[in-house]
């Protein structure tokens, strides 16, 4: 069968709550535009301080990257941490790493908190090495978590093997604070516990006109409006319209989802549960779900020009990293919008006097969004530090340009690579 384009964490979340659009004038102490992970965790926060906020949501909750993503709740960025820091300077890159790498625990306490069924497991994740280089790489990576302390280890070839279930690696770097979620039914879970707290959440409520007038912000949609004093911009790869789109690379990242599988092979793939992915330029990532469907992804866009070519590579690639699934049809299929940065790292940048928008996680959203949320809710009441300064405003030169460059190298790497 063909394979429905259509993302599994929608097919699967659990009982989705639906909000109304707004339709009304009303005020607020802060208002959200964008409601996945950064804009629904600064909501919650800011409701859990006693803070009146409104969330504006121009589709639904989890619409973009955090409904379309893979799951893995990492620590930390793409980018090493030694790299974080030559970027941002000692001082500044230390600070930044040590938020991100409290973000799984953050991710997982909320998560027990509230008793969001979002298929929670923390068993740690697999870096794979895809070849000899990729290994040294591994353990750069992994003498830099050492020296900060990270739970980290570096497995040989054959404990990779018998970790993975593949032949393939030349080795893993295993990170015990990382785990995997159903990241759709996180953020709504999420939202769900922002609105018991008393966080005003509407969809279908696009930002048409974003204005600061004075001492407050002014937002209009098509059926209502908001006044408040502080705004918090969180639409990260997804922005348009009235939310000024942020200055990105865009690029795109596809899954696509096998059924479950068979008892036997579950048993010989990822038995511990965790989540991997591999260090090729052109990036795969691969992990069960709690049925067992085996949900495989890289670069690419499987609503463009290249999507015959991906799809042809993921079954090829898929069969030769686990010949046992040969045979075993793809179900569903999706893609999402990743926000990217020339340096590789988050921005939150300043809007008029007193507002922010938060964007740049190259992927990584989960973790970094809810703490990075966490952070703009104290930022709004006044107190706490963000993990980044906020900067002006920063073109990305040639962004359209460099996000088909991305786009065709990946379809030109799984064009010629992959083959059996």
């Amino acid at each position: 069968m063909e394979p429905r384009l259509n993302s599994l964490w929608s097919t699967t979340a659990p009982d989705r709550p639906r909000w109304s659009p707004l339709a009304k004038a009303i005020t607020a102490d802060v208002v959200v535009i964008g409601g996945g992970f950064t804009g629904v965790s600064a909501a919650y926060h800011l409701a859990a301080r006693g803070a009146s906020v409104v969330l504006l949501e121009a589709r639904t909750i989890g619409f973009g990257g955090s409904g379309r993503n893979v799951g893995l709740v990492n620590a930390g960025l793409w980018t090493p941490p030694e790299q974080v820091e030559e970027k941002l300077g000692k001082e500044a890159g230390a600070r930044l790493n040590a938020a991100l790498a409290e973000g799984p625990s953050t991710v997982f306490d909320l998560i027990e908190q509230h008793q969001i069924r979002c298929e929670a497991i923390r068993h740690g994740t697999l870096h794979c090495a895809h070849s000899a280089a990729g290994l040294q790489d591994l353990k750069a990576r992994y003498a830099q978590q050492m020296a900060r302390g990270a739970p980290v280890r570096l497995l040989d070839a054959v404990e990779t093997a018998r970790r993975t279930g593949s032949n393939a690696y030349h080795g893993a770097l295993w990170d015990g604070r990382a785990g995997t979620i159903q990241p759709l039914a996180y953020v709504q879970g999420l939202a769900r516990a922002a609105e018991r707290l008393g966080a005003q959440i509407y969809e279908d409520s696009n930002a048409l006109d974003i204005r600061e007038d004075g001492q407050h912000w002014r937002i209009r949609t098509a059926q209502g409006g908001v006044r408040a004093a502080k705004l918090i911009q969180a639409t990260n790869a997804y922005g348009k319209d009235g939310a000024e789109p942020n200055a990105i690379v865009p690029a795109h990242y596809f899954q696509l989802a096998t059924a479950p599988l068979p008892t036997e092979l579950r048993q010989s793939i990822l038995e511990g549960g965790e989540g991997c992915w591999d260090t090729a330029l052109i990036m795969s990532s691969f992990r069960l779900d709690q049925a067992g469907r085996m949900i495989f992804g890289s670069l690419g866009n499987l609503e463009g020009a290249g999507a015959t070519v991906h799809r042809a590579w993921a079954a090829r690639k898929l069969t030769r990293l686990f010949p046992q699934v040969k045979g075993i049809p793809f179900e569903c299929e999706w893609t999402g919008r990743i926000a990217m940065t020339s340096t590789y790292l988050p921005r939150i940048q300043r809007r008029g006097d007193n507002g922010i928008s938060i964007f740049g996680y190259s992927g990584r959203g989960i973790g970094p969004g809810t703490l990075f949320g966490k952070a703009a809710a104290d930022w709004a009441l006044g107190d706490g530090d963000l993990p980044l300064e906020i900067t002006g405003a920063q073109p990305e030169k040639h962004a359209a340009l460099r996000g088909l460059y991305y786009e065709v190298g990946a379809a030109l790497t799984h064009f010629t690579n992959g083959r059996l």
